[in-house]
């Protein structure tokens, strides 16, 4: 079956260079902590905020060795007061892990945007 598997992190300047750092980085924790491999992974639809545009998240993923993957990036609603500079992802991954099972990653800046999520990565 199909999961989704959310997670977020804040990315520290509009640069190339800060949004692939900061989405390899997400994207390992969250296969890392669900104990996925890639090869399980369907799907990835990343967005960021409007105040991030210099470079496509989906390219840390190539970069990464996600080839056959299917990946779609698009931006975040523009919600007044919204968390700024911020790179969300959602994951479809193929596993038979129950719902309860899914850990959810939320890194940096991003944990405020779900407090009762505490990410633990080994």
């Amino acid at each position: 079956m199909t999961r989704g598997v959310r997670g977020a992190t804040t990315v520290e300047a509009n640069s190339p260079e800060s949004i692939l750092e900061a989405t390899k980085e997400l994207l390992a924790a969250m296969l890392k902590v669900n104990d996925v491999d890639v090869e399980y992974v369907a799907s990835a639809f990343f967005t960021v905020t409007p105040d991030l545009n210099a470079e496509f998240p989906a390219i840390a993923a190539r970069d990464m060795g996600w080839s056959s993957v299917a990946l779609l990036c698009g931006h975040e609603m523009n919600k007044p007061g919204a968390l700024p500079m911020t790179l969300r992802v959602l994951l479809h991954v193929n596993t038979e892990k129950a719902a309860r099972e899914i850990k959810h990653v939320y890194l940096r800046g991003a944990r405020v945007l779900r407090p009762d999520i505490e990410t633990e990565i080994r």
